[in-house]
């Protein structure tokens, strides 16, 4: 019945995903990074979410339209990163990359860059200027008319307040309208950074990223089948798998188990920040969106009320530990917790682990204020994206060859994934790697854990502050915070 009902589910979820694409939602922010850790991608390319759009075949520029645009002469197009990225003109061999693990795939990618830089007549150079220099060349060469590089690899914490002060090109007003970026985005997808008015940075759309930082709700399943409970993600598939009916399954799962009148098990229990962002997209919000901050709003109110009550009310949340982040995260090993959170990294480095229960994901519950078909499923505020500078020569041709690079697969998606089993064994089972993949196919950009917030978020989960007054004493220094993110 779970394999049945998860499959539906992917199929609603993967049908919505090339509509929305990038969607406004929260982010999410914290005390302690937490960190993906992929297999070996050969390819290198930025390693960041994208939506998936569920089709089996994308179409390259090349097929789209024969006759490539010209440069007038030969070209070095230079892409300004700060790590290795493979294959380019530099490279001699599939063998000079150093972390090549898979022979075939490299010569796809490596005789691809070959068949690009004769057919357009071009070599492609990705020049390494450091992080800090990436951030430097883009604030002094593209002030001054005169870009160092035809392309740069940004991070969005820069990129974003960069294509917002005009040093990025809006590709709407450069490229045809079936441009892989605005129409089918199977090769690069665009990121949302709030303007509504263009796509001035875009991401690389691998099986690796659309996997990537998804953070699924997770449980027990031998303690809701113990209880009778239904599985969530029939819940989901029927469009009842809410807020209310979530909270009806921790109360039922919170137990004094021995009769001492403590409680020992626990309806949820694992970190504050990633709860607070999912909360957030599944209720249809974030915090900042754009240069208006939102935290102040009644959609925001509803996700701090609800984590309130979970900790102070109903007490159906494993008691935050402030002295051992990992505590409360690991919680859910020792069968203190019903609900937890899981991602395909905390499920690989609890791979040895000797669990007495199975792992089950499901998607998170939909909120008072969400929309279980719009709502962003993950956050994509996180990594690196491309721009093209503002004052670049040619930059149709240059997003051109750059596509045409990037699609090394000829548009054969099997081809591109065909090397996830890191993912595949992280999920477990068939039915997780499919929630997982449903995680990726929404996602969204919420800048606020790029602002260096300080705010005490545990004094909501002790009661020290209610949701009314975490608001009203944080709301200006969110707002502050934009103002100077977005100058």
């Amino acid at each position: 019945m779970i394999k049945k009902n998860i499959h539906k589910l992917i199929a609603l979820g993967l049908s919505m995903s090339m509509i929305m694409g990038l969607t406004a939602c929260g982010g999410s922010s914290g005390d302690s990074a937490q960190t993906q850790t992929p297999a070996a991608n050969t390819n290198n390319e930025a390693q960041t979410p994208a939506a998936d759009s569920g089709d089996d075949k994308a179409q390259g520029s090349s097929e789209k339209d024969s006759s490539a645009p010209s440069s007038q002469g030969h070209r070095v197009l230079k892409v300004g990163c700060w790590y290795p990225h493979y294959y380019d003109s530099t490279h001699t061999s599939i063998d000079d990359n150093p972390s090549m693990s898979d022979p075939d795939e490299a010569q796809m990618q490596f005789d691809n860059l070959k068949a690009v830089e004769e057919k357009y007549d071009v070599e492609i150079e990705f020049v390494n200027l450091t992080f800090n220099g990436v951030k430097e060349s883009i604030n002094t060469s593209i002030l001054a008319g005169q870009p160092d590089c035809d392309i740069y690899e940004v991070d969005l914490q820069f990129g974003i307040p960069a294509a917002l002060n005009g040093f990025a090109t809006n590709l709407n007003e450069v490229l045809p309208a079936d441009a892989d970026v605005i129409s089918d985005q199977m090769i690069f997808s665009g990121v949302d950074i709030g303007t509504g008015d263009g796509t001035y940075l875009f991401r690389s759309v691998t099986g690796d990223s659309i996997l990537q930082d998804t953070n699924m709700l997770a449980f027990n399943k031998q303690m809701l089948d113990e209880a009778g409970l239904e599985d969530p993600n029939a819940l989901y598939e029927k469009g009842e798998w809410t807020w209310d009916k979530w909270r009806e399954y921790m109360l039922a799962l919170t137990q004094d188990t021995d009769g001492d009148g403590v409680t020992d098990v626990y309806g949820y229990g694992a970190v504050w920040t990633t709860l607070f962002s999912n909360l957030l997209m599944s209720n249809g919000t974030g915090v900042a969106m754009g240069p208006t901050e939102s935290f102040s709003s009644p959609e925001v109110a509803e996700v701090l009320d609800f984590i309130y009550n979970m900790y102070n009310v109903d007490h159906v949340a494993y008691p935050w530990n402030a002295d051992d982040w990992d505590a409360n995260q690991n919680a859910y090993m020792d069968g203190k917790v019903a609900f937890f959170i899981d991602a395909a990294w905390i499920s690989d480095a609890n791979k040895d682990s000797e669990l007495s229960f199975d792992v089950t994901w499901c998607p998170w519950p939909i909120g008072p204020s969400g929309n279980q078909d719009t709502n962003a499923l993950k956050s994509a505020s996180k990594g690196s994206a491309w721009m093209i500078p503002a004052g670049v020569k040619d930059p149709e041709f240059v997003y051109t060859v750059f596509e045409d690079w990037a699609n090394w697969y000829q548009g054969d998606i099997d081809v591109r994934d065909s090397n996830l089993t890191w993912w595949e064994d992280a999920a477990i089972t068939e039915e997780n790697y499919a929630v997982m993949k449903y995680m990726g196919s929404r996602s969204c950009v919420d800048v606020w854990e790029a602002l260096g917030l300080e705010w005490d978020f545990p004094k909501l989960l002790t009661g020290e502050m209610t949701a009314a007054q975490f608001q009203e004493t944080y709301k200006q220094s969110v707002q502050d915070a934009l103002d100077g993110f977005y100058k």
